[in-house]
């Protein structure tokens, strides 16, 4: 039996047979058309790819999502805010409606948030309602990063009760692990 990460990089790979592009290629595209190839990794947030674009060329992916993460630091707070709120919430309403991103529904449904029995979904609603309130976006998961679904309503679970300007800095974190394998599955 092959481990987790065998089979990760068994996805990846596959993935990247049918959608990657190299990244001399990547290097070679114009703003619009990188914004186009780029702008979703961030969810609904394109301005990332945008101004990560100016720093062409990139030696490496890690260099890629370098200049992303840090045209994300660099941003506004306001502009991270709405980054964050961009994200849907862990078996939220975007989740039962199937108006997920393709990405956060491959993320959501590997570890089984987008097929919740009537009284898990309504534990977590509950959660993403209190964590909500307290922080004013979305508990943000890097789900890739986590065996089970278990584990992550755990780690919410305790990030409720932090401080929002700790919780904001932790959520951008988390962004930044799931862009980055976001971005493994783009360019090889």
């Amino acid at each position: 039996m092959r481990d987790a990460s065998s089979r990760d990089a068994s996805a990846i790979s596959l993935e990247c047979t049918l959608a990657c592009v190299e990244l001399t290629e990547a290097n070679a595209l114009g703003e619009r058309e990188f914004v186009a190839r780029f702008g979703s990794v961030f969810e609904h947030s394109p301005w990332v790819a945008q101004r990560a674009w100016a720093k062409r060329p990139f030696r490496s992916v890690d260099a890629l999502h370098q200049a992303m993460m840090q045209a994300v630091a660099r941003a506004k707070k306001e502009e991270q805010l709405a980054l964050l709120r961009a994200h849907p919430e862990l078996a939220g309403a975007e989740a039962k409606e199937g108006a997920l991103t393709a990405d956060s529904s491959s993320e959501q449904g590997r570890l089984g948030f987008t097929r919740l029995s009537h009284e898990q979904f309504l534990k977590m609603q509950k959660l993403n309602r209190r964590y909500r309130e307290r922080h004013g976006f979305p508990c943000i998961v890097a789900l890739r990063l986590h065996p089970t679904r278990e584990s992550v309503t755990a780690e919410m679970e305790r990030r409720v009760e932090n401080d929002s300007e700790s919780e904001m800095k932790h959520a951008l974190e988390q962004v930044g692990h799931i862009t980055r394998g976001r971005l493994q599955k783009l360019v090889q």
